[in-house]
């Protein structure tokens, strides 16, 4: 059964984010808060984590679009090819924010993800995920959770989801309520940004 955590976004606690990191070295899973919809979320660095958010999700670990959550910038060149000016002006000009920005993947992705040509790059504007981010020192591989229920796509509810989740994942952190409006999805791979799907973030940034 999973550990059920209270972490506040105005402030997070040291401790309560240390043994947050501590599960996710050790291979767990976890769903946290985003600034949109609650995530779940494992290591980027450990192979076996992704294979079972894989499972969970129901699909093959190479094809599965997952995102990256990274904490800031900084990390871009570390799973993104070189890009060029206009595009790494909206990335600021978005992030933090509500957007998910497929970018062209670089030739030093993590194996599993060695032929996938894009990643989904993601900084949420929530302190918790991106706390927990920075104290792990690399970005965590991520994708949403769905309610079952077809009026609701998101669950919202951190008890809910937790009476849902524990079962299937290490750790649920309590983070507040969720939105049920999931990022704006942006491809940037191409000279003109395309909407993939519209959510949370507004357009006028581009």
């Amino acid at each position: 059964m999973s550990e059920f955590i209270k972490i506040y976004n105005e402030n997070p606690n040291p401790k309560e984010i240390a043994k947050v990191v501590s599960v996710l070295q050790k291979g767990g899973l976890i769903i946290y808060p985003t600034d949109t919809v609650y995530g779940l979320g494992c290591d980027i660095t450990n192979t076996k984590a992704l294979e079972k958010i894989a499972k969970i999700k129901g699909v093959k670990l190479e094809k599965a679009n997952f995102s990256f959550i990274c904490n800031d910038l900084s990390h871009l060149s570390d799973y993104v090819k070189q890009i060029d000016t206009p595009t790494y002006k909206i990335l600021r000009r978005a992030l933090p924010g509500p957007y998910t920005f497929i970018l062209p993947g670089s030739t030093s992705l993590p194996k599993v993800f060695k032929k996938k040509k894009t990643v989904g790059i993601r900084v949420p504007d929530n302190a918790i995920a991106r706390t927990i981010v920075t104290t792990l020192g690399n970005p965590i591989v991520s994708t949403s959770i769905y309610d079952e229920d077809d009026l609701l796509e998101y669950t919202t509810d951190p008890e809910l989801i937790y009476e849902k989740w524990q079962h299937k994942v290490d750790v649920v952190i309590d983070g507040g309520y969720g939105d049920n409006e999931p990022s704006t999805v942006i491809d940037l791979t191409d000279n003109i940004p395309e909407i993939i799907r519209e959510g949370k973030g507004k357009l006028d940034i581009l």
